[in-house]
């Protein structure tokens, strides 16, 4: 299988990363998971904005133009004959020795690009049928924003999830809702949908934005405010969204259902208005 690696196409096997990369060393690196259907990228532009906004924040300078990355990434599915799946890149500092806090000088220390690609269907049952999840304290940092490929405090929420045989942790602060460990996270309620404005404290999600636009226009309100864990467990349905989840109902909280404890009305209809939205670019989808 090919990858990328820095600027070039190379097998994967011939990529070595040092043992002195930031990213190694101090997480310091960025990441993308872009979705591809039938061999063509969704939303490719609003990830690879993401991906530059990000860096900015970090005062990390890129080694490509967007549109290098762009047909980087577009010779990548097309060798590997990617037909639905996901690219996940990233990008980190680079190799610095002898190992130190501050940022190293850019002049002499080049970002370390990779890029591969992964054959992943969509999860059609369990868009049916829904996910379980449980609520702790969003103890994570305060830059929720940055697609940061430092993912301890997720992975710790997501692992508590697991240990209760349940599928997602919703995050809250001080008891607001945030968002998922691995995804964002909205409410629908008396038909009105509601989502966290995006700031530092959650993730500027793509899928959660094109859910809120194909919501608009079909006519679903949408109010992009805080929630708290109470209204979170009066809501008549509840979703996670993500690149890789599109829209997934949860259906089951703490233990309590949620509704009926099954996917809701409003939630399969942004299903399908997000199902429409990438047919819109891709082409029929099973």
């Amino acid at each position: 299988m090919k990858v990328i690696w820095n600027n070039q196409l190379v097998e994967r096997d011939t990529v070595v990363i040092d043992m002195e990369d930031r990213g190694y060393q101090f997480a310091d690196g960025l990441y993308e998971v872009i979705r591809a259907y039938n061999g063509t990228f969704f939303t490719l532009d609003e990830h690879i904005d993401r991906l530059f906004k990000g860096a900015e924040k970090i005062d990390l300078i890129l080694p490509f133009t967007k549109p290098e990355l762009k047909n980087l990434l577009h010779e990548l599915i097309k060798v590997n004959q990617l037909a639905t799946g996901n690219v996940y890149l990233q990008v980190t500092r680079g190799i610095a020795s002898p190992r130190n806090h501050g940022y190293p000088d850019l002049a002499v220390t080049a970002p370390v690009f990779t890029a591969t690609t992964t054959t992943v269907p969509r999860d059609k049952e369990k868009m049916e049928k829904g996910i379980t999840a449980i609520t702790l304290p969003d103890t994570r940092w305060l830059h929720c924003d940055i697609k940061s490929i430092s993912l301890l405090g997720n992975i710790m929420a997501k692992h508590e999830a697991h240990k209760l045989g349940k599928d997602e942790s919703i995050l809250h602060r001080e008891g607001n809702v945030t968002e998922c460990s691995s995804s964002n996270l909205s409410i629908i309620k008396d038909g009105v949908l509601y989502s966290h404005p995006d700031g530092n404290l959650i993730l500027p999600g793509i899928t959660k934005l094109v859910l809120l636009k194909v919501a608009r226009k079909a006519g679903i309100p949408v109010r992009e405010e805080v929630f708290t864990l109470e209204q979170l467990k009066e809501a008549d349905e509840v979703f996670a969204s993500s690149t890789t989840m599109e829209a997934m109902p949860v259906i089951e909280i703490d233990g309590v259902p949620v509704g009926n404890g099954q996917c809701g009305p409003v939630v399969k209809r942004l299903q399908e208005l997000y199902t429409s939205a990438v047919e819109a670019q891709c082409g029929k989808i099973n």
